[in-house]
């Protein structure tokens, strides 16, 4: 089983993707993995941004019916 990256990590990978990406020293095989991997990563962040809205909501919601049952 994988270890589940953080999302600090997964956006400090990424940005060291970007950068090595903006050296334009890269031999085509490194570029296709290096493409790939950025794109599993931002996948990844957009999810974990996505749980992370939800799970705010959930709590948000959960605190104004407390709020409700005490007025």
């Amino acid at each position: 089983m994988k270890k589940e990256i953080k999302f600090s990590e997964a956006f400090k990978e990424l940005k060291a993707i970007i950068d090595s990406l903006e050296e334009e020293s890269l031999d085509v095989d490194e570029l296709t993995i290096k493409v790939e991997r950025a794109l599993k990563l931002i996948k990844m962040c957009k999810e974990k941004i996505e749980k992370t809205e939800l799970e705010v909501k959930r709590i948000l919601k959960k605190f104004e019916e407390e709020e409700d049952e005490e007025s």
